[in-house]
């Protein structure tokens, strides 16, 4: 009950209001709730070193309308750092327009959908948090990813045995349905972060520093894109695994930005007028007790408690530095980049 009260509210309460309009293909994101479904394939054929426009095609069973629904989608591995670390690399899936015609997929030719990375106990924890960092986005700026959560029930040919894993994921639509919603376009080229908007960069920003991430480049736009809507430069990130807030196995650090660990949190936004920083600082602060319910909504969902705790003690640490005046001008204003 508490989940659907919590995403019920989820624009009334963001921090940005802006026009948008509604699409068909929305369908597909507007139950909170897992949707089952049946995928198999071999991993180790979906690693292969590949380009962008190879394939595999295999059938996927979803649960809808109290049945089980088949449509054939093509996949391919995306990211190179995870294809190479991962047992399950992250999915670029395609699907044929005629195929999802007035079905639940209806509308949404191409999504991501991200899996657990390593066969570790806290693998669906991992894609958890990650899941609900999108979640927190959508709480910090209108011009976010949708997602879903899916329940996979997954089948990897091994010879002649058939391997089963039970398996959390979700999928993420297509940036260039986020950009039709707002009637505007996605924007494919280098542009330095003081030309975009400043109130929803530094509410970028802001969640980035929150969660814990080094790992992008609004600039050169690594780990997310740039959408072009009424004259703005806006930025879309995505790619939240790499963070102190997951705090995954294969975690790689930026040493160049002297700290040692993804949990050490450093601010990569840039130099903004006082107001700006301030006006989106009162923002996460009148937000924080729906930010931490969202987070108290999954609480029985994770596997391990102890991943749990962890999670809701780095969100607490966050607020702890932007409620205090000294850590706030230290950490965020005075840490903020000017090239």
């Amino acid at each position: 009950m508490i989940k659907q009260t919590i995403f019920s509210i989820l624009f009334l309460v963001s921090f940005t209001l802006s026009a948008q309009i509604s699409l068909s293909s929305d369908r597909l994101y507007e139950d909170n709730f897992p949707l089952k479904i049946k995928l198999g394939y071999s991993n180790k054929q979906m690693n292969k070193k590949t380009n962008d426009s190879t394939y595999i095609k295999v059938p996927m069973e979803f649960f809808h309308d109290d049945k089980w629904n088949t449509i054939e989608v093509s996949l391919r591995a995306r990211g190179n750092f995870r294809r190479s670390q991962c047992y399950f690399p992250p999915i670029k899936m395609k699907i044929k327009k005629d195929v999802i015609e007035n079905t639940l997929f209806d509308g949404n030719k191409t999504m991501k959908l991200v899996m657990p990375c390593k066969l570790e106990k806290e693998n669906n924890d991992n894609v958890l948090q990650e899941y609900i960092a999108y979640k927190m986005y959508e709480l910090s700026s209108p011009y976010h990813f949708k997602t879903r959560l899916v329940s996979i029930d997954f089948s990897e040919p091994k010879g002649k045995k058939v391997k089963k894993f039970q398996l959390n994921g979700f999928l993420i639509e297509d940036d260039k349905r986020v950009a039709k919603r707002f009637e505007g376009k996605v924007l494919e080229r280098y542009m330095h972060p003081m030309a975009m908007d400043a109130t929803t960069s530094v509410q970028n920003a802001f969640f980035q520093f929150m969660i814990g991430n080094t790992d992008f480049s609004t600039a050169y736009q690594h780990n997310g894109k740039l959408l072009y809507i009424n004259k703005l430069i806006i930025p879309l990130p995505y790619d939240f695994d790499m963070t102190g807030w997951v705090n995954p196995s294969y975690q790689v650090v930026n040493e160049t930005l002297n700290i040692n660990s993804v949990k050490d949190r450093k601010y990569r936004g840039f130099k903004r007028d006082v107001e700006v920083f301030n006006k989106v600082r009162d923002q996460f602060i009148s937000n924080k007790t729906v930010l931490v319910d969202l987070l108290n909504s999954y609480e029985k969902d994770f596997d391990d408690p102890k991943e749990f705790a962890e999670s809701k003690k780095f969100l607490e640490s966050f607020f702890k530095v932007i409620e205090n005046d000294n850590s706030f001008d230290k950490q965020i204003v005075a840490a903020a980049r000017v090239k």
